[in-house]
């Protein structure tokens, strides 16, 4: 009997068709996360290039203070992407992962990112992910909608029902070789994704494996509870259907609506206003009151002092550039723990919506989550940090410009968060998915054949 569904399985021209479309839409998904790497690798490559030519027309042509010469040149730092990233792009294309700033004011420098058409943002990319969340169900709902109803529907059953001695193996024995046709896809594109990108068989990698995995399999175990309501071809399609559209469209934007509202940003743009204020105001105010401030925040420096008579100093320049940001410090503070607050209600959310849940963990298993990216801005301030506590000294002592080894700063890149949560991301799906075949149990128990 089991031979006989496979083979009739396999003779489903429509069903073939599907599992096809899905195989090559993957390949294009892994092709768009290909090019979207080298992007972004050529992207630090001509930016490694770029600060170093900078440095050198700039010590070529600048022999003047150390301070004017770091007035101009910047320093990179690039959040190295994970070649996982490519299955699931995440926040990557619309945050920067590689910044150069100079030791100036930090806050205007740190959203600065390249132009790019914000319509193209808002389509976003057809990765693996998306194939994966969106297209994958269709094909299982296409698949499992009448594994029962059209054996009703055609005049089977009865056959069926005075054959077999038990009628409910042929339903299970049919969603058993469509599940097995899914996930021989699923890990052909998987298997193909990792040779294509260059993946390493790491624990991200099986983590992520695992996740896509328990998906396909909710998907199933809801499409096998619709089934075991006995309704109609068109009802089971309609209700799949209809939580295809809630899971995927309707709860994601209103999760997303309602977080918004929840934590709004203002600081987003009062951090940028209070920035510029902050230092340029100074340019009007007595100079001592901004020299006070800079040596209460630096203590180390509290030895240096604006010469006298002069109405510029580097020292003091340098003094009015740190309180840009210092005056900005509390906005800067507070847009980052609601962005925070915005990821962690989110997740948490997201452990009841399988659709949801299953994005943020392949982006947090691809490094290409909100997450990374706060991780990534911590990473620069400290970096951004480093360079002015290594600097001050010798602009203020007013250090010859050629003493300076400056062959030694060169691309950096942030450290890398590598944690995989597996119980989180994990026991959601497949809790949902046991539940499903629980209740589909039940029903087929009470069920009369």
């Amino acid at each position: 009997m089991t031979q006989l569904l496979i083979t009739n399985f396999l003779r489903s021209k429509g069903l073939m068709i599907g599992l096809l479309l899905i195989f090559l839409t993957g390949l294009v998904s892994l092709h768009i996360g290909k090019v979207f790497l080298a992007q972004q690798a050529d992207i630090a490559v001509k930016t490694a290039h770029y600060q170093t030519e900078h440095h050198r027309q700039h010590l070529t042509y600048e022999h003047g203070e150390m301070g004017l010469l770091l007035y101009y040149i910047r320093f990179g730092l690039a959040n190295e992407i994970p070649n996982i990233a490519g299955l699931s792009i995440g926040h990557r294309d619309i945050h920067p992962n590689v910044q150069l700033v100079n030791i100036r004011n930090l806050e205007e420098q740190k959203h600065a990112t390249e132009l790019r058409n914000p319509l193209y943002q808002l389509l976003g990319n057809l990765d693996f992910s998306f194939v994966l969340i969106y297209l994958f169900p269709l094909i299982i709902i296409a698949f499992c909608f009448n594994l029962l109803s059209e054996e009703k529907e055609g005049g089977t059953w009865t056959l069926v029902l005075s054959q077999a001695p038990q009628p409910l193996t042929i339903i299970s024995t049919k969603l058993w070789i469509r599940l097995a046709s899914i996930l021989a896809v699923l890990f052909s594109l998987l298997a193909i994704g990792k040779v294509y990108l260059a993946i390493p068989l790491d624990t991200a990698f099986f983590a992520f494996t695992l996740v896509a995995v328990l998906y396909v399999l909710f998907w199933f175990a809801l499409a096998w509870f619709v089934v075991s309501l006995q309704k109609s071809s068109s009802q089971n399609a309609l209700s799949l259907l209809l939580a295809w559209v809630l899971l995927t469209i309707i709860l994601p934007a209103s999760i997303n609506a309602l977080v918004i509202n929840l934590y709004p940003v203002p600081e987003a743009y009062s951090t940028v206003i209070e920035s510029r204020d902050g230092y340029h105001n100074k340019w009007d105010l007595p100079k001592a009151p901004t020299i006070q401030k800079f040596k209460e925040h630096y203590l180390q420096f509290a030895q240096y002092e604006h010469p006298a008579g002069q109405s510029f100093g580097w020292f003091w320049y340098y003094a009015m550039q740190q309180m840009g940001d210092d005056e900005a410090a509390a906005s800067n503070k507070a847009m980052k723990e609601k962005l925070q607050k915005r990821d962690q209600i989110s997740r948490t959310i997201a452990y009841f919506f399988p659709s949801l849940h299953t994005q943020f963990s392949l982006n947090a298993l691809s490094q290409s989550d909100m997450r990374n990216y706060l991780h990534f801005i911590e990473q620069l301030e400290a970096f951004h940090e480093d360079k002015r506590l290594y600097f001050y000294p010798k602009i203020f002592e007013e250090t010859p410009i050629e003493e300076e080894n400056w062959a030694q700063f060169t691309l950096e890149y942030a450290e890398r968060d590598r944690k995989v949560e597996w119980f989180k991301q994990l026991l959601p799906l497949g809790l949902v998915s046991l539940l499903l075949v629980f209740l589909a149990r039940g029903r087929w128990s009470t069920m009369r054949m």
